[in-house]
């Protein structure tokens, strides 16, 4: 049995750090769609959350709001990736904390409706997770520079196919120039010291 949580204001962001609303499972339109940490019907499609958990125990709206963090919660999360990037966790909120919440929420709504811009323009049905994961990783000004190289170039392609091919190769060369790896990382795929 899933718990009840109270329903977050921006579930977007989620209270550990995820940014939701670049998540593949945010952007389903089936019965698996995630409504965003604590968002409405939460409980229903995801897994009970620790960090949320208590962040609501404790009537926290983020973890970076907890004298405690970073907790024992977060003990290896950003090692291994789920449907979404836990690569850049810390980073975010820390950035979130740093810059406060509305101004990242700013930054972060702009990242969502980027995104969802290339799911119905470039994506040929196979390049969702490839998108929501360059969008989280890459800068926000990074992410701009590639969808003007991306409408610049791929608005003249043929097919939807070929208008893929284009905005891959541009986050491509957007995130080796940056040193980035768009690849979700497995579990079996990490190497222990």
């Amino acid at each position: 049995m899933n718990m009840e949580y109270k329903t977050r204001s921006y579930p977007l962001f989620a209270a550990c750090g995820l940014n939701c609303g670049l998540c593949p499972r945010f952007h389903t339109a089936g019965t698996s769609k995630c409504p965003g940490c604590g968002g409405e019907g939460f409980s229903k499609v995801h897994p009970p959350c620790g960090a949320l958990s208590c962040c609501q125990r404790m009537d926290l709206e983020y973890c970076f709001d907890c004298p405690e963090y970073p907790c024992k919660k977060f003990d290896g999360t950003d090692l291994t990736d789920s449907f979404i990037t836990h690569q850049n966790q810390f980073r975010d909120l820390d950035k979130a904390k740093r810059m406060g919440i509305k101004t990242y929420d700013v930054e972060l709504n702009e990242k969502v409706r980027m995104l969802e811009n290339l799911l119905k323009m470039y994506d040929d049905g196979r390049r969702k997770s490839f998108y929501c994961l360059a969008v989280n990783l890459l800068e926000l000004s990074d992410v701009k520079v590639v969808m003007e190289k991306i409408v610049d170039t791929a608005d003249n392609a043929a097919t939807i196919k070929e208008k893929a091919i284009i905005a891959v190769r541009f986050f491509e060369e957007m995130a080796e120039q940056r040193d980035v790896l768009l690849k979700l990382r497995k579990k079996n795929q990490v190497v222990k010291d």
